[in-house]
């Protein structure tokens, strides 16, 4: 696709707090690890991209030490549309870490590719229909198979809510899981995680709206589950769960990911419609 001059999008407000992202990553080695490991073909060199990482790249250097425990050769590229920004980051600058000026049309040179790209808390103050036309230009950048996860996290990164897009070997991709996370410092309440919602999700939690019926759903869940806290929070979070996909939902039950927080939804028949709602 055309690569424009001209860095599409607008500046957040930058702020962030150390390792707000850590579950953030923390989710993604335990994910899908070998998509950082990965040599076959372009992958050999691609890069891990970050994008809109605020004023200063914490949550870059943060991410960069995690990953490369695991692939010590990982490309990092940071990407933010503002320019002091951008020369804040200079000093962490070395030669397998870039911090670029750009925005949705990334920052790409010749010969670069992308095998994950994580954008959060940067599309929730745009509209829907803006939001829709930034993914159609995001997943472009990424390799087949590569991955995008966006969503927003509260400002310590206790609780979070994500999009998990995969870019197919076609030109197409498709809507892999909604993702919710809590490291339970907040105990467990379901209408926590609508305030982090993404931005396609957060103004739909009305009536006949999916969403809004998968948190009636997860509610009622964890309302008839409650006794079960008395054996501690991630109990009654795991249990909560386990009522859940009883009603029908599509969800990963495996303890790796409920004895952490994370609680993953596969909405079922709905692929895209999840991104598409401008």
């Amino acid at each position: 696709m055309p690569r424009s001059l001209k860095p599409l999008g607008q500046p957040t407000r930058g702020k962030t707090a150390s390792n707000r992202l850590r579950r953030v990553d923390n989710f993604i080695l335990l994910y899908e690890p070998s998509l950082l490991t990965r040599t076959d073909g372009p992958f050999a060199d691609s890069l891990f991209v970050d994008l809109g990482y605020g004023f200063d790249p914490r949550t870059t250097m943060e991410a960069a030490r995690r990953f490369r425990r695991l692939n010590p050769n990982l490309k990092i590229l940071g990407v933010e549309i503002d320019h002091e920004r951008v020369e804040a980051a200079s000093p962490y600058r070395d030669e397998k870490t870039f911090f670029r000026l750009g925005g949705f049309n990334l920052p790409l040179q010749t010969g670069e590719h992308i095998r994950l790209l994580r954008a959060f808390n940067v599309l929730r103050q745009y509209e829907e229909k803006q939001f829709a036309r930034a993914y159609e230009t995001l997943v472009t950048y990424l390799l087949p198979d590569g991955l995008m996860i966006e969503g927003t996290s509260n400002p310590f990164g206790s609780v979070w809510c994500a999009n998990l897009v995969r870019r197919e070997k076609s030109a197409n991709w498709r809507f892999e899981a909604l993702v919710f996370s809590t490291n339970f410092r907040l105990g467990f309440d379901p209408a926590e995680f609508q305030t982090v919602l993404p931005k396609n999700l957060i103004h739909r939690v009305v009536p006949g709206e999916p969403i809004h019926e998968f948190f009636e759903s997860w509610k009622r869940s964890a309302a008839e589950t409650a006794s079960v806290k008395t054996y501690g929070v991630r109990q009654w979070f795991a249990a909560a769960a386990e009522r859940l996909a009883e009603r029908g939902y599509d969800l990963s039950l495996q303890r790796k990911w409920l004895s952490r927080g994370y609680l993953l939804w596969k909405p079922t028949g709905l692929g895209k419609t999840f991104i598409h709602t401008g």
